[in-house]
């Protein structure tokens, strides 16, 4: 079954207006230098076993709307079908956290999920610079076309911190989203917990006002606890506009 690298009973930021528990898969192919999961890259044996997380969840039923597979990556799960179909038949929503890196298992799993919360790392041509994988980019934009393609909700999110991101980086980014219809991308800010990387440590905290986090973009800014803090949004819709 799937390895569970870590576990939350209850969150009500993780999928929005819901209150989920979140299961964290162990693994990742992307090595982000903001992570701040980075014990979830590797493949270490699991936290807890699938069938206590089943456990929490029937004592919780009716408590819970939703369980949140998140991570690590989701997709490197080769049972995450099976236990997305255990969750839905105990009448739960399922949400994803993905940053799509295998479009086709992707496109696969849509037909049993409610909610997708889909990564954008930088601009297509630009992914390899932030999850120094080869091709990254390309898997990306194609798992983007799958979410859109099968109408699932979803919302993209960029991680920004000024080292890595900058102004025009993401005016291409919203460029490219507008471009294919998303109607909701929330920058969120870089988080010093977790985060392995000493270049990006100590550097300057990306906040609401940081100018990174306020511009002609449709956005939120969620705080360092995952919170909606503020919101600025000149772009008011990402389709229309």
């Amino acid at each position: 079954m799937i390895t569970v690298g870590g576990f939350t009973p209850f969150t009500t930021v993780d999928y929005p207006g819901q209150h989920a528990a979140i299961v964290f898969c162990q693994g990742c192919p992307w090595r982000c230098p903001y992570c701040h999961n980075t014990h979830l890259q590797g493949h270490e044996s699991p936290e807890r076993s699938w069938d206590s997380v089943l456990e929490v969840l029937d004592r919780r039923a009716g408590l819970l709307d939703a369980v949140v597979f998140s991570g690590g990556e989701p997709l490197l799960q080769k049972h995450l079908p099976t236990a997305l179909r255990q969750v839905r038949e105990r009448g739960y929503k399922v949400g994803l956290h993905t940053g799509g890196c295998d479009p086709q298992r992707l496109r696969a799993l849509l037909p049993l999920v409610d909610w997708i919360g889909f990564d954008v790392k930088a601009p297509w041509d630009a992914y390899d610079t932030i999850t120094r994988t080869r091709n990254s980019g390309a898997q990306a934009q194609r798992s983007l076309t799958a979410i859109l393609d099968s109408g699932t909700p979803f919302e993209a999110r960029t991680t920004v911190h000024p080292a890595l991101t900058s102004r025009t980086a993401l005016r291409r980014i919203d460029d490219q989203l507008k471009a294919v219809g998303v109607r909701s991308w929330i920058r969120q800010a870089f988080r010093q917990q977790g985060c392995a990387e000493p270049s990006l440590l100590g550097t300057a905290r990306t906040s609401a006002s940081h100018p990174l986090m306020t511009g002609p973009f449709r956005s939120h800014f969620l705080n360092e606890t995952g919170l909606l803090q503020a919101s600025c949004s000149a772009v008011a819709n990402r389709a229309g506009a």
